[in-house]
């Protein structure tokens, strides 16, 4: 397809303009039918099939076989409306799902995301965005192997491009899996599958170009989904329209319950039988075999007597499944103890082992009254909130499919200012994230909890149904009663259950459903993107076949989204959980891998392409050691059995892994070009043309085979 002129902004305003109004009268057209009786199962496939036949729409009108089109939209994308679909690239499951749940679980601990993620576009604005643009560049790998000169550059930083989208892209398709369970009834490993459809639409017919313009209808989807329930339930609890100025209300509510809840006797009988639960799965693991084999005899004696005894069919097939799922090794049957051990004794402490909600790093009182045990806690506490949120920042500064965004403006000029845009529409987001975690904990707090079980709502059924490891409830204490320390909500259920657990209508339940789809879709897209051009351009184009024509190049990367698209897939339906522990990870591997080399290489002219190689390998090798060695699950499969405390640094989390990483490659990179021959001219002459301010001045690109 032959390239076309790029829009008018009027044009566009227009175009998105009538989109909103659409998206409002939908919504008020499916209330109408939801009045009239229609089925959740017929609002939610209806929800999702309207909301992926406009991407395909979108999709198949920008679709596009033209090099500059398909890789970076054919440089003409206004900054408005790239600070938008900027917004929609960011605002991923772990953004729209995620964010909400850690405040909600963690309290003020949770806001380090927000913190970091806001702070890291700070840092894009600052250090890179402009000069990235100054190059006509189709790829990050591509810009280091301008800068550096030579293959090594470039090889290393697409392998990281490749690792690190790879990762976030499986936290996004499971997310898409999760979110389509949710709205067609169907289960999760065939929800997968089903939303991998959506994913490929875009990226797949019109690369960057499609892309661009089906983010831009995504944010507006994903914006209104978000902040509709934000708005509904702050008129419900506090009569006012402006969360933000109300938020005062809910909080101190919360606050409230807390303390009621943590002197209540019910709830206090109920963490007392977690803890005999917990005491009793650590006498366990003192003797693996033996407690295999009780418990073997206890699950078939029990479902024999309820066979016997004729009792209800559901009871008997539960006590069954219980012998049938059995650990059938000492290791499985340890996993499984261990994990019952930190499960109780997570609800054995107050508020089901939520810190309170205001207080900062999960301590009580003032610090400094704490013993030395509570002082070192919170000083462990802070230290990790810090190093976390440096993480993200560095990540954010670091992470491809973000900067590879900033190359489809016509200008440097454009380019800084689409940065601003895209901290405008964050915020929007971000601003209300810590409101809905609060109204929902006051919901929850004040209306859930005390509920007679026979009486609970038909959500926490059907979410048990689709992923147990979301929602499930225990009647511990035998009192009827659901008590806090009996309810488990995980963070991953927080936004797309808010509006049915503050009572809003069917609609609004799958309006915020379409939107966290927009928000996966969205940065799947991407991803899947930057992966296939990285392999596509700077794999075999830059160093396997550098006279390949444009269009074999461009065909090749649809196909590379085809089959990363379909291997992801496969990976996301083993159904891990915790969105926001592989995103942080995700992060911290991009941040270890590309900062030092991105931002040294624009503002010291003395880096040279041995210094960021080695850089970006120390930088990942530095990382991939702190994870594999402080993770449980990695300890777990590489065998370590030194304990954890003796192999974290200062007590940081393995996810913060890139606050070594970062300083670790940046030393490596200076005292290798210190080591190393000046670069020579053609790098010289990159690091001017970055330096340059005048938009005017081009630049020559180098052979595909310069070195």
């Amino acid at each position: 397809m032959r390239n076309q002129p790029p829009l008018r902004v009027g044009v566009l305003h227009w175009r998105y303009a009538l989109f909103t109004l659409g998206v409002g009268f939908f919504v008020v057209a499916l209330t109408a039918l939801e009045e009239m009786g229609w089925s959740r199962n017929s609002i939610g496939g209806l929800f999702m099939t309207a909301t992926v036949v406009v991407y395909a729409a979108i999709g198949l009108a920008c679709r596009t076989t033209d090099e500059a089109e398909y890789y970076v939209a054919g440089r003409s994308v206004p900054a408005f409306y790239n600070g938008m679909a900027i917004a929609a690239d960011w605002m991923s499951a772990a953004s729209f799902i995620g964010t909400a749940g850690v405040i909600y679980l963690q309290g003020f601990d949770g806001l380090a995301y927000i913190l970091g993620w806001t702070g890291g576009f700070c840092m894009v604005a600052m250090l890179l965005a402009p000069y990235l643009r100054r190059l006509r560049i189709y790829t990050i790998p591509d810009f280091l192997g301008h800068r550096y000169g030579g293959q090594g550059p470039r090889l290393m930083g697409a392998a990281a491009a490749v690792l690190v989208s790879f990762v976030y892209l499986v936290v996004q398709i499971y997310s898409v899996g999760l979110i389509t369970s949710h709205l067609t009834g169907f289960n999760f490993e065939m929800g997968v599958f089903v939303g991998l459809g959506g994913v490929l639409i875009c990226s797949f017919l019109g690369g960057m170009r499609a892309v661009t313009w089906t983010q831009v209808a995504q944010y507006i989807i994903l914006i209104i989904a978000y902040l509709t329930p934000v708005v509904w339930l702050s008129i419900q609890q506090t009569d006012s329209i402006l969360p933000l100025l109300s938020y005062s209300q809910p909080l101190q509510n919360v606050t409230a319950r807390e303390k009621v809840l943590r002197d209540d006797p019910a709830e206090r009988s109920a963490r007392q039988h977690y803890q005999q639960r917990a005491e009793q799965a650590e006498r366990k693991l003192q003797n693996v075999p033996l407690a295999m084999q009780e418990d073997a005899l206890r699950w078939a004696e029990q479902a024999n007597v309820l066979r016997e005894q004729d009792a209800p069919q559901v009871q008997v097939q539960h006590a069954e499944r219980l012998y049938a799922n059995r650990p059938r090794t000492e290791a499985e049957a340890r996993a499984r103890y261990e994990r019952e051990r930190d499960s109780a004794r997570t609800h054995a402490q107050p508020l089901a082992g939520m810190p309170p909600q205001a207080q900062p790093y999960a301590v009580s009182g003032d610090p400094a009254s704490q013993t030395d045990v509570d002082q070192h806690a919170y000083e462990v506490k802070r230290r990790n909130f810090v190093a976390l949120m440096l993480c993200l920042m560095l990540g954010t500064a670091a992470m491809p499919h973000v900067l590879t965004r900033f190359l489809t403006t016509p200008t440097v000029s454009e380019a800084r200012r689409s940065v601003a845009w895209s901290l405008f529409f964050i915020a929007l987001l971000y601003l209300a994230t810590p409101v809905l975690a609060v109204m929902i904990k006051a919901e929850v707090f004040t209306h859930l909890v005390g509920t007679p079980f026979e009486d609970l709502p038909s959500w926490i059924r059907r979410w048990a149904r689709i992923d147990p490891s979301l929602v499930s409830v225990e009647d511990i204490n035998g009192d009827g009663l659901l008590q806090l320390a009996e309810l488990h909500l995980g963070g991953d259920l927080i936004v797309l259950a808010a509006p049915e657990i503050g009572g809003l209508p069917l609609v609004v339940t799958y309006l915020v459903a379409a939107g966290a789809l927009a928000a996966a879709l969205s940065t799947a897209d991407g991803l899947l993107l930057s992966i296939s051009n990285v392999l596509s351009h700077d794999i075999y184009h830059r160093l396997i076949h550098p006279h390949a024509p444009p269009l074999r190049r461009v065909m090749l990367s649809k196909f590379l989204v085809l089959v990363v698209a379909l291997f992801a897939a496969f990976i996301a339906s083993l159904h891990f959980a915790d969105i926001l522990q592989f995103v942080a990870a995700a992060f911290s591997i991009a941040a270890s891998a590309f900062f030092p080399a991105l931002v040294v290489g624009i503002f010291w002219a003395r880096a040279t392409r041995r210094g960021a190689s080695a850089a970006m390998a120390a930088g990942l090798v530095t990382c991939f050691y702190y994870m594999a060695t402080t993770h449980e699950a990695l300890r777990t499969l590489l065998g370590i059995t030194r304990p954890v405390a003796d192999c974290r640094w200062w007590d940081v989390e393995p996810m913060a892994a890139a606050i070594f990483g970062v300083p670790v490659g940046c030393l490596v990179l200076v005292l290798v070009s210190w080591w190393d021959h000046p670069p020579g001219r053609h790098e010289l002459a990159v690091l001017a043309r970055l330096r340059q301010p005048s938009e005017g001045l081009r630049y020559q690109e180098p052979p595909a085979d310069a070195s």
